[in-house]
């Protein structure tokens, strides 16, 4: 049975990952950038400079203690620990006084159209921003780069145009994922519709699906909460000047959710359309069976009418009897044959 959160005051990691807790801290400023590594916050703190910003990343959640002296020592709620903690924990975008908190899952490719998601965690603050992860990632390596390169001024901007920068990429990795889905969907239809070409089962479809719910859970929440940053002026923590990068961010999210849409159709026409495919396959096996049956049925009559046991049938004594009757049969298969081709019927 699930226990009241509100009841206890013991943090624990509900998530599986075995990756133990470590820290990396990214400390910017007009001047330049530097990295340090650490076990605990203690290890990185005395590489804190007033004036600059602090990008920590904490990978692996299954130390608790840690996680709870990080977040205690910037002032994070108990409440928001535990939804860092939860790698169960639905998207969700939250504005306190102090600090803004956005919860959210990126998907790692683990084979081809594999993917598992993984909880991001990102507390923003007046001149910090914290990560939380639960495994080591090489996600984040391109805004290292951003930030060694000064990329737009990154490095004489505020903790808001960074998270608006991890957002951007969040949406890109989805934009990437959803546009090869797509592409592989619509190569499904073109075989479809191309004859000669082997055709693609429901199996086929199937990872689509997955993937498709997958997506949607992790991308869809977002559709409502994105509004919280769109406001700046609610919050002291984000700025009227990040408004534009915060915009940039919504549009690559209404396209994620309307590419995932079409996503949608076009997986139910593909469902229909194999549906349909099968049922024509099939039906065609029976019209052939058809065929076949009703060629055989005035030839089955003719040998079950002399097959009976009359002592006068006249055609048993006659010479030609034998040859009529195979005559007989040969024409009126051929006539049954002819009759279905005018038809048009095979």
């Amino acid at each position: 049975m699930a226990k009241n959160n509100l009841l206890t005051e013991e943090l624990n990691y509900i998530g599986g990952s075995k990756t133990p807790t470590h820290l990396h801290l990214c400390t910017y400023g007009p001047a330049g950038a530097e990295n340090h590594d650490g076990d605990t916050i203690e290890d990185i703190l005395p590489y804190f400079k007033a004036g600059s910003m602090h990008w920590i990343q904490i990978h692996g959640l299954k130390d608790t203690e840690e996680i709870q002296k990080v977040c205690r020592h910037f002032g994070i709620g108990f409440l928001t620990e535990q939804d860092i903690l939860n790698s169960l924990h639905l998207t969700k975008i939250e504005a306190h006084e102090d600090y803004n908190v956005v919860i959210l899952k990126l998907l790692s490719a683990t084979g081809e159209d594999e993917y598992l998601p993984q909880q991001l965690c990102l507390v923003q603050g007046e001149d910090y921003l914290l990560t939380f992860t639960e495994n080591d990632t090489d996600f984040f390596d391109e805004i290292y780069t951003a930030i060694e390169n000064d990329v737009l001024k990154i490095r004489t901007r505020s903790s808001d145009f960074l998270l608006s920068v991890i957002l951007n990429s969040v949406m890109t990795s989805f934009m990437s994922i959803i546009s090869d889905m797509e592409d592989k969907l619509e190569d499904l239809e073109e075989r479809l519709l191309t004859p000669g070409v082997m055709d693609p089962t429901i199996g086929d479809l199937h990872v689509f699906r997955r993937n498709y719910r997958l997506i949607k859970k992790c991308i869809f929440p977002l559709k409502e909460q994105i509004a919280k940053l769109l406001h700046p002026e609610d919050t002291r923590l984000l700025h009227k000047a990040s408004r534009p990068f915060f915009n940039d961010v919504n549009d690559h999210l209404q396209f994620v959710l309307q590419t995932l849409e079409g996503c949608r159709d076009l997986l139910g026409a593909l469902v229909d359309m194999i549906l349909s495919s099968n049922d024509r396959h099939m039906n065609n096996i029976m019209r052939q069976l058809t065929v076949v049956s009703t060629i055989f049925i005035p030839l089955t009559f003719l040998a079950g009418i002399w097959g009976m046991n009359f002592r006068v049938m006249p055609e048993l004594d006659w010479k030609y009897g034998y040859l009529y009757a195979w005559g007989l049969m040969l024409l009126i298969a051929i006539g049954v044959c002819v009759y279905f081709k005018r038809k048009k019927w095979y």
